[in-house]
């Protein structure tokens, strides 16, 4: 069963009974560990955890890293980790009572509010039991502005004031939503009832199929 309050941020976080999908056809039921933003530990459960640990039963449900498809596909030098929920790997993740397919590792994911148990990007959870954390909004000025990717006609409009709206096809707010950045991820809520992720690396944001890029100004 889920503790009804959400993980001290300063805490080493324990994630336990919970599947891991080793490989795309070994699924495991695995203990991960996350200090520092850092995944210290993946195995069997331990009855000595690290001192001051925040424990998350985390029973039935499946913890997947937080893929954006895109980058893999296009060429986009990606380190051996970053698809791994390993020792040593960024503590970043999504832990979900739906059901994870095969392609967990190779796909990006869209996660309904009431099956969402916890994301965590960097070892900070961003949301706990289908609601963010904190207040929407840019960690930094330089993720607002206008994103696009021409060859799917769309662009994505980061707003300052943590809320995006994306064009598609020429329509206006076809998609429109909350969001939230940590260090290079980026988390979105949107209005139509489901989260997403992306990865920035540079003036290049991934999402989803999408491969956007900076754009001055908005058309």
């Amino acid at each position: 069963m889920l503790p009804r309050n959400e993980p001290e941020q300063a805490s080493p976080l324990v994630v336990a009974g919970a599947t891991i999908p080793v490989s795309s056809s070994r699924p495991a039921r695995a203990e991960l560990w996350v200090q520092d933003g850092v995944i210290t530990y993946v195995g069997r459960d331990r009855e000595v955890r690290p001192a001051g640990s925040c424990l998350v039963d985390a029973q039935g449900a499946s913890i997947v890293p937080l893929v954006v498809g895109s980058a893999d596909r296009r060429g986009r030098e990606v380190p051996p980790t970053t698809n791994e929920l390993v020792p040593g790997a960024p503590g970043t993740f999504a832990v979900t009572t739906s059901r994870v397919g095969p392609r967990a590792f190779e796909t990006w994911m869209i996660i309904r509010p009431a099956d969402l148990v916890m994301v965590v990007v960097a070892g900070h959870v961003m949301a706990w039991r289908g609601e963010p954390t904190a207040a929407s909004g840019p960690e930094a000025p330089s993720w607002c502005g206008t994103w696009a990717d021409d060859s799917h006609a769309l662009e994505q409009h980061l707003l300052p004031g943590g809320r995006y709206s994306e064009t598609r096809h020429g329509r206006a707010d076809a998609y429109t939503g909350s969001y939230w950045t940590c260090g290079a991820h980026i988390v979105y809520l949107d209005d139509s009832g489901f989260w997403a992720f992306g990865e920035r690396s540079g003036d290049v944001l991934y999402h989803a199929d999408f491969v956007m890029t900076r754009r001055t100004t908005r058309q």
